[in-house]
C-alpha cells in the first residue's frame, strides 16, 4: 500500500469505483492524460464510493451551505486521486500538485468559492504535504455545471518516472 493509500485509509477514506454516468451519457475524452511526466486531470465531481454521482446536489448559497460546498470540493479530490490512480497506479508517483482550476455551481450573491475549494486543496496538502502538495489555484463561480453538480475541479500534474 503506497503512503498515500495509507493515510487515505488512517482518515477512514476511499477512493471511488470509476463514474457511473446516467444513462445515454458517454464522455469523449480522458479523465487522465499521460504526457510524459505530466498529468491533466479534466474536471472532476464528487462520486459516491460506487462512482455514482454524490448528492447534494445544486447551488451554493440556495440548495447548499459552505460547509456542504467544502465537503463536497473535498469528495472531489477523491474523485481525481481514484482517476489518477486508475490512469499512473501507485498515487505515490506524482512529485508535485501544480495547478488547480476548481468551479463552483453558485447562485447568485455567493462569493465564497474560495473557501468551498479549499476542501479540495486541504485534503490534498493533507495527503502530500506543502512541497509536494502545495499548488496554485483559481476558484471562481459557474452559473450552471454539468449535472447540478455543485463543484467541479481539474488540475495539472508533475509526476515521478
Amino acid at each position: 500500500m503506497s503512503m498515500v493509500e495509507s493515510k487515505l485509509a488512517a482518515l477512514g477514506l476511499q477512493l471511488p469505483a470509476p463514474i457511473q454516468l446516467p444513462p445515454g451519457v458517454t464522455f469523449p475524452f480522458q479523465f487522465v492524460r499521460l504526457s510524459g511526466t505530466r498529468a491533466f486531470a479534466s474536471g472532476h465531481g464528487p462520486q459516491n464510493p460506487d462512482g455514482s454521482i454524490a448528492a447534494p446536489l445544486g447551488k451554493l448559497g440556495r440548495e447548499l451551505t459552505l460547509e456542504q460546498g467544502y465537503s463536497q470540493a473535498r469528495a472531489v479530490a477523491l474523485s481525481m486521486l481514484g482517476s489518477l490512480q486508475r490512469a499512473r497506479g501507485d498515487l505515490d508517483r506524482v512529485r508535485r500538485w501544480n495547478r488547480v482550476f476548481g468551479m463552483v455551481n453558485s447562485a447568485p450573491g455567493f462569493n465564497k468559492q474560495p473557501a468551498v475549494i479549499n476542501g479540495f486543496s486541504d485534503l490534498i496538502l493533507e495527503l502530500y504535504g506543502p512541497e509536494a502538495g502545495g499548488h496554485a489555484r483559481s476558484a471562481v463561480g459557474m452559473a450552471e455545471l454539468p449535472f447540478d453538480i455543485p463543484v467541479e475541479i481539474e488540475a495539472e500534474l508533475e509526476l515521478k518516472q
